[in-house]
């Protein structure tokens, strides 16, 4: 009878420890590791149900053999999916325990007056502090700063562009574009650009690179592209993708923003499916997201030599293509440009970063506002993707701001700095 009484207890904490209900019951981010195709199948099954969202890579289609994987998992579902996980004998570690925790941390003690501290630039902020930060910003350097309206998204909020400027006259004009924030969740993206244009304006006359950026090129900083997805992170869910379009002929919300220029649009590497993280829109420049940034940039081509956007995460310097595994006819001016900015961060900052063309870096991604913007005719043309590797991932703890942004700031000087040399104007 004992025995029987002490097999029951057993049996019933085993049952506690199988549901659940006395393990951890938060969300949490798994890393997979994928080693055939069949596995592959699972997961990509998997990250399609159950509540969860595929962290990396963008789209259950980029999941193949030999593949690691981030998949957040919803705390209700996070028992089926590890059962799945072990039944089907894939490796998996948690990496993020407790991702409500780091998502309080990322919004708490937020301050709307940049005058407030220093800290400012390494906290993140919301998207009506960013607004008031840009006006404030104008508003105190008019001898530097001219916000420029140039549109607004599909929910009519406002797209602004800072453009910056040296005190120096300069006949020529040439110019650099940066954009931040087009995937909604990747917050240390905006969070970049406020802390590029401080330091810009900081560190004016003052440092030597700065200073000569600023006196060579006018610097236009799009801070957020994709205002209604940001804004819909910090109140709804902090872990959308795309913008907050809609249509007819489908329930489903958004479009994936850097699908959805005109370079190879739609083809492989993007999705027709609205319901899907990678959607690319009805058709090229649908959004008004996009469509404002290509108008910007058309009407601007002869000035700008210099297009960035800023991503996250894997730690990355890529250059096009991202829409095709062709070769762009400057791959080896772009490549030496990249790799030595990726030396630099690696010297200063012990930190590694992968560098090269898009699509054989990573993965196939048409409809991607870098390979429109060399076409356009803007040689020198870059996507970064900040900090981390997937520690934290699109939950990079404030603590870590300062790092990210001063490494992308290195490489964005040393790429600059040696554009503005091979694009001086001829005597």
């Amino acid at each position: 009878m004992k025995a029987l009484l002490i097999w029951a207890v057993l049996l019933y904490f085993y049952k506690l420890l199988k549901t659940g209900d006395c393990a951890s019951t938060h969300d949490q981010v798994l890393s997979i590791q994928v080693t055939t195709h069949q596995q592959a199948d699972i997961v990509r099954n998997i990250s399609s149900q159950y509540e969860t969202v595929l962290w990396s890579p963008a789209s259950p289609e980029y999941i193949g053999a030999h593949t690691e994987v981030h998949l957040f998992v919803p705390a209700n579902n996070l028992g089926t999916v590890t059962d799945l996980l072990q039944t089907h004998h894939l490796t998996h570690q948690v990496l993020l325990d407790n991702t409500k925790e780091l998502i309080e941390m990322q919004t708490r003690n937020e301050s709307s007056d940049p005058r407030s501290s220093a800290s400012y630039y390494e906290r993140y902020h919301s998207l009506e502090d960013i607004y008031y930060w840009i006006n404030k910003t104008a508003q105190e350097h008019p001898d530097m700063v001219k916000a420029i309206l140039i549109g607004s998204s599909y929910e009519k909020r406002p797209l602004y562009v800072l453009k910056l400027s040296g005190r120096q006259e300069r006949a020529e004009k040439r110019a650099i574009w940066i954009d931040c924030g087009i995937h909604a969740r990747e917050w240390i993206s905006p969070a970049f650009c406020l802390w590029f244009v401080q330091y810009s304006l900081n560190f004016y006359n003052q440092n030597n690179d700065i200073t000569e950026m600023l006196n060579s090129m006018d610097i236009y900083v799009l801070p957020v592209m994709n205002p209604d997805g940001y804004k819909y992170t910090w109140t709804t869910n902090r872990m959308w993708r795309k913008n907050r379009s809609s249509s007819k002929e489908s329930n489903c919300v958004g479009t994936d923003l850097n699908r959805n220029f005109d370079a190879n649009w739609c083809t492989k590497g993007a999705s027709n499916r609205p319901c899907d993280e990678i959607y690319c829109g009805q058709f090229p420049e649908s959004e008004p997201e996009a469509e404002a940034v290509a108008n910007f940039l058309r009407s601007h081509k002869d000035s700008v030599k210099l297009y960035l956007s800023i991503h996250s995460y894997g730690q990355m310097l890529l250059f096009p293509y991202s829409c095709s595994n062709e070769e762009v006819p400057n791959h080896a001016e772009l490549f030496e440009l990249v790799q030595e900015a990726a030396m630099k961060i690696r010297r200063y900052y012990r930190n590694n970063y992968k560098y090269g063309a898009s699509a054989n870096t990573i993965y196939l991604a048409p409809g991607g506002s870098d390979d429109w913007a060399y076409n356009l005719g803007i040689q020198y043309s870059f996507t970064f993707e900040l900090e981390d590797r997937g520690r934290y991932g699109f939950l990079l703890p404030p603590s870590l701001i300062s790092k990210a942004c001063n490494e992308a700031l290195l490489a964005l000087k040393s790429i600059a700095l040696r554009v503005i040399q091979k694009t001086q104007p001829q005597p």
